[in-house]
């Protein structure tokens, strides 16, 4: 039988010897495919000549003397857009000489807003905000900060006030009649009304007449107190819709019109409630006898929605509603209501002694840019430091009226 022969794999030699036959074979052959095919292949090296990306024409650069430096800034000028509003803020008398029928040494005047206000650094306030220092007719719980400065005068609501307006600077006094709450030393209307009678001789700077939030006892203390201090256009603090429940509105608001007294409005963050305490006054006495207290909420706990009210309200009056467009007071006092203004923190929260005042100060100052025009405050450094704003925030000279044209260094 004969044997067959199975091919076995090639050698090296076999193939070189088949490569000529298999060139002429793929001879206009673009495809090849290779099937039971096995390459090894070790490591490979592709070799990318640079000139393959390179631009066959590179550019020509300019030489650096060529570039051309700009010679000057680019100028553009500034000019102001003064927008003029159709309303304006009624202006109030507080306070009365002797030529007009009371004993102060001169008069406060507020209101009077044309603007938003600040809006326009070229044209401030009519009249800047005034500030009153607070005075209580009886020993109150107050921060340690607040009392070591008052500690020698508490007992004593004249020297007080007397201290206040000399040593710290008080436009105005205001005396919170605390000691006639019934539900406190429950002062008699005559003894109220002595503690404002000695406060007048003590100082001869406009008053604030606090009365204690019940609506009979404060409409009772009011109604003396304007008879005792005719022509003395006090600012009696305050009416409320209250006292239109109560039947007591009336006997106040008669009282302040026949003795030339101004009243303190105060409602609750409500615009609707203010519009309508207005135009129940407006029966008894002169818009120009209105001041509005929209109610101030201390930092951290509501400023923000405080500045909103604030706000909507003075735009509403500039916009010709003229049951809002009274002056507006805010009680920066009540920042010492947040007990982050006077309890114990821990260290990275600043010392007491800085943090009430400043917490007073950023109260004041949140509500100044609302349009605030009367201010009641306690610190004496909250005050200088509000009085200090007011005061750069006054200035009209030396005003930069030309763009500054080296704005990253110049010093400000």
């Amino acid at each position: 039988m004969a044997q067959k022969n199975t091919p076995g794999p090639m050698n090296s030699e076999q193939l070189l010897a088949l490569a000529p036959q298999l060139l002429e074979l793929l001879k206009g052959v673009q495809q090849v495919e290779l099937q039971n095919v096995t390459l090894e292949i070790g490591d490979l090296e592709f070799f990318i000549p640079s000139s393959a990306f390179a631009p066959q024409h590179p550019p020509t650069l300019a030489p650096p003397a060529a570039i051309q430096k700009p010679t000057e800034l680019i100028r553009e000028s500034y000019v102001p857009q003064v927008t003029e509003y159709p309303g304006k803020i009624r202006e109030v008398t507080l306070g009365a000489t002797k030529a007009r029928g009371g004993s102060r040494s001169r008069t406060i005047t507020i209101g009077g807003a044309t603007a938003p206000a600040y809006s326009d650094r070229l044209h401030p306030p009519v009249h800047p905000p005034i500030i009153s220092l607070d005075v209580f007719d009886m020993t109150v719980s107050l921060p340690a900060v607040l009392r070591e400065n008052v500690k020698e005068v508490m007992g004593d609501p004249a020297e007080w006030a007397r201290m206040n307006v000399d040593t710290f600077g008080a436009d105005m006094i205001t005396i919170h009649l605390m000691s006639t709450d019934p539900l406190l030393g429950n002062a008699s209307v005559a003894q109220a009304v002595k503690t404002v009678e000695d406060i007048l001789q003590a100082v001869d700077v406009p008053l604030i007449i606090g009365g204690c939030g019940d609506p009979r006892k404060d409409a009772a203390v009011f109604t003396a107190v304007a008879e005792m201090a005719h022509g003395e256009r006090l600012l009696l603090n305050s009416v409320t819709l209250d006292m239109a429940e109560a039947k007591t509105l009336e006997s106040v608001a008669t009282a302040a019109h026949k003795h030339d007294h101004v009243l303190l409005a105060f409602t609750g963050l409500e615009l609707n409630n203010a519009k309508e305490l207005n135009r129940r006054l407006y029966e008894y006495i002169a818009p120009e006898q209105i001041v509005m207290d929209l109610t101030t909420v201390a930092l951290g706990y509501g400023l923000e929605y405080s500045f909103t009210i604030h706000e909507r309200a003075r735009y509403a009056a500039l916009m010709g509603d003229s049951e809002l467009a009274h002056p507006v007071l805010s009680a920066a006092t009540n920042a010492w209501a947040a007990r982050e203004a006077w309890m114990k923190m821990a260290p990275e929260y600043g010392p007491r002694e800085l943090r009430g005042p400043i917490w007073e100060t950023v109260n004041a100052l949140t509500l100044m840019l609302a349009g605030i025009d009367l201010f009641l405050m306690m610190h004496p450094a909250a005050v200088l430091t509000i009085k200090d704003v007011i005061r750069r925030l006054e200035m009209t000279k030396d005003i930069p009226t030309e763009p500054l044209q080296d704005w990253v260094s110049v010093r400000i």
